[in-house]
């Protein structure tokens, strides 16, 4: 019996397994999820990597309260054993495992490359894979990358409030999500990420998106700006309206100095995505930027991690961009010539 856009759901399956994780014949394949994802998308995954050769393993369990370290009470000892026991970690957990220890200890092992598509339903994943030009993508993504990686300081504004400005550290790495053919954790296609130097960063920024990770004060839409105060890569102060005061009460409850310290920043340049409350999907909406706080995994610290208890993000809409002085986006559109040559092959 067909399902709802199987075929466009097979072929992004595929295109995940074939051209981005590059899966193997003969490579462990593993597929976590708690009961919230879509299973048919799980289904898809695993039928792929059977096709390209993988031993194939799905693993489902009950849903954890809260991301990162705060699941861990409610994982099976046996999920808790076997994430740093494969090649390909494909987490699709609505209550991300990503940041836990666990996810520490997979990507770190040398083996695993982890890959996190948490929370996507079907017409996400087919929009924002299946449907994205992988070549265009990587070329325009790669560039950008350059760019930032070259980047001595930067300021990033956008009309909600946000001015905040850096300097990035040319030790650390710029992640560029799109291939994962090596070792360590990764995130969906359509976003770029780094850990500027804390102490260099100031300024306000401004949420005007969503926010998510925050547990039972989960904030999903934002129905007016939420700003925090940041002075040396610390939140200062969490402002706006009753959604700022839930959030800063839930900083508080957590009780963890290391979340309030930024862990990174990221842009959004997916051209498929939209802001439909789905964080993996949020973050790559196209001309944002992405902060989060808390935990920092090594793939932006580029050695040990730094731990908290929990992790939470928050999308800035329509962002200006300046590197070293030179507007490379402009109220969300790309307007550096050699970027915008290369956003119009994505109808950007």
């Amino acid at each position: 019996m067909p399902k709802y856009r199987d075929l466009e759901l097979a072929n992004a399956c595929y295109k995940l397994m074939h051209d981005l994780v590059k899966v193997k014949k003969g490579e462990s394949v593993l597929i976590t999820t708690d009961t919230k994802p879509d299973f048919g998308i799980i289904e898809e995954m695993a039928k792929a990597a059977e096709i390209l050769g993988a031993k194939t393993m799905i693993a489902y369990h009950s849903t954890p309260k809260g991301y990162g370290a705060l699941t861990m009470p409610y994982l099976p000892d046996p999920l808790i054993a076997c994430v740093d026991q494969t090649d390909v970690w494909i987490e699709m957990n609505d209550q991300w495992l990503l940041y836990s220890p666990i996810w520490d200890k997979a990507v770190t092992n040398g083996r695993t490359r982890q890959v996190m598509l948490g929370g996507l339903a079907v017409d996400q994943f087919v929009r924002c894979i299946g449907e994205v030009d992988l070549e265009a993508q990587l070329e325009f993504q790669d560039k950008l990358t350059a760019m930032t990686k070259a980047a001595k300081h930067m300021r990033i504004t956008n009309a909600a409030g946000t001015d905040i400005e850096f300097d990035n550290d040319p030790n650390r790495p710029v992640t560029n999500e799109g291939d994962y053919s090596w070792p360590g954790g990764h995130f969906m296609i359509g976003q770029i990420g780094w850990a500027p130097k804390e102490d260099t960063i100031q300024g306000v920024i401004a949420f005007d998106g969503t926010i998510s990770g925050g547990g039972d004060a989960e904030l999903g839409f934002l129905e007016e700006p939420v700003k925090y105060i940041i002075k040396d890569g610390r939140i200062q102060d969490i402002v706006g309206g009753w959604q700022a005061a839930k959030l800063k009460a839930y900083f508080a409850k957590l009780d963890d100095p290391n979340m309030y310290i930024a862990a990174h920043v990221c842009y959004g340049v997916n051209p498929n995505a939209k802001l439909e409350g789905c964080t993996t999907e949020d973050e790559r909406i196209w001309g944002s930027t992405q902060w989060g706080f808390g935990h920092q995994g090594t793939c932006y610290s580029g050695g040990a991690p730094r731990n908290a208890v929990s992790h939470i993000d928050g999308i800035c809409k329509d962002c200006t961009i300046y590197i070293d002085g030179e507007m490379i986006l402009e109220n969300g559109k790309f307007v550096h010539p050699e970027l915008a040559a290369l956003a119009a092959k994505l109808g950007k």
